[in-house]
């Protein structure tokens, strides 16, 4: 059968259906419903012939589900990687976000963009080879994590246990561009301690409120030494999130007519492959310190964000020549005719994602591609339905050419 016949038997309705229900799932990070949705996901493997597991790690019950497409040998294998937890529900929704709801051009619901869609292209493309009759040579490997919310713990536990790949695509959201480099991800606390004094005397004061608004800009503005290329450096950022100032380690706020002589601060950073979060710390303290300089008096601290228990997100990057992004960047000019956008494409380059895990500490040559990522983490989150069907057809056949 042709390529052109196997992708025209996709089955879109019962492709947004089988979506639709992951929706419906509450599967929130560390709930009873992230372990349901696992379960929900390999009993549709097994539905479909899959060999597969609920894989348990921690002492808390998790568990992740992978299957295997069991090749006949001496092809490539070919591992899917996607995340089942989502963020929380936030306010401003107009639909409601666990029903699923499709319409004429979206499917809508928490989730379904980061990264559910994703998760429900690759196992509709399988299923689609499959029901085609279509044989393999080498394997083709769908995993389900949890926990990629808390630092990518699902994944991290697959690598330690020894799962392995030729080749891999997480399909993280990206708009269906190939996402061949991402940065990592780091959490700081900065504290600013001045020098109070009565509003009378302010003059006399060191300002601690004054001087975090003198710093923001400037981090927020930050890249960091070190950068191999002008796109790695592209893919350095500061941001910080969280501020909180008054008087004291305490942050007493009732006595306003005094100057504030502390502020805590709070962000995240990202760097590129090939930097180091040491680099980029060392990098912010230089910042401070020119801060101590305008602000005399002023002590300016930083430190990392104690995140015990919890993995730091590694940098990911994979040449642009590697079979893995060479193949789908040829499914995607079949399916779209025209050449995909490829390289640390923004603002997707600035996530986390467990392809960093996968390719750091799993040693595996990878790419990141999804459906999803415009309407991304925000109110009336959506999928574009043709997006979600040409990336079936995508995987489709990127499997058929890395796999035989």
């Amino acid at each position: 059968m042709d390529h052109n016949a196997l992708l025209a038997r996709i089955d879109v309705p019962a492709a947004l259906d089988l979506l639709s229900r992951m929706v419906q799932q509450k599967s929130y990070s560390k709930s009873d419903g992230e372990k349901q949705l696992a379960s929900f996901m390999a009993g549709r493997m097994r539905e479909i012939g899959l060999a597969t597991e609920l894989t348990p790690f921690g002492n808390e019950g998790r568990v992740n589900a992978v299957g295997r497409w069991k090749g006949s040998g001496g092809g490539k294998s070919l591992l899917f990687n996607g995340h089942l937890d989502t963020n929380p529900v936030t306010e401003g929704w107009t639909v409601d976000p666990w029903a699923g709801k499709v319409d004429d051009a979206f499917i809508y619901g928490i989730g379904v963009s980061n990264m559910k869609a994703g998760d429900a292209a690759y196992f509709c493309a399988v299923k689609t080879l499959i029901d085609a009759g279509v044989k393999l040579r080498g394997d083709v490997i769908l995993t389900y994590v949890v926990g990629e919310l808390q630092g990518g713990v699902g994944t991290y536990s697959l690598v330690e246990q020894g799962l392995r790949a030729d080749y891999f695509i997480n399909s993280e959201p990206t708009d269906l561009k190939a996402m061949t480099m991402h940065a990592a991800a780091f959490m700081f606390i900065i504290e600013l301690t001045g020098n109070t004094r009565h509003l009378s005397k302010r003059e006399e004061a060191v300002d601690a409120i004054t001087a975090a608004c003198d710093l923001i800009p400037r981090l927020n503005a930050m890249t960091f030494s070190g950068a191999l290329s002008p796109e790695h450096e592209r893919i350095n950022r500061v941001h910080v999130g969280v501020v909180h100032g008054a008087l004291g380690r305490e942050l007493h706020e009732w006595r306003t007519p005094q100057v504030a002589d502390f502020v805590r601060i709070k962000g995240s950073g990202r760097y590129a492959p090939g930097q180091t979060e040491a680099g980029a710390m060392a990098d912010m303290r230089r910042e401070l310190d020119a801060l101590e300089a305008r602000f005399p008096g002023l002590k300016a601290e930083i430190m990392s964000e104690d995140r015990a228990g919890v993995p730091t997100m590694p940098p990911f990057e994979v040449a642009r020549t590697s079979p893995i992004v060479a193949a789908v960047n040829r499914a995607y000019r079949t399916v779209r005719g025209e050449d995909q956008p490829t390289g640390a494409v923004a603002p997707s380059c600035f996530y986390g994602t467990d392809a960093g895990h996968l390719h750091y500490f799993g040693g595996m040559e990878g790419i990141v591609c999804g459906p999803g990522g415009r309407y991304n983490t925000m109110p009336d989150e959506r999928v574009d339905i043709v997006d979600f069907a040409d990336m079936i057809r995508i995987y489709m056949l990127a499997i058929l050419e890395i796999c035989g």
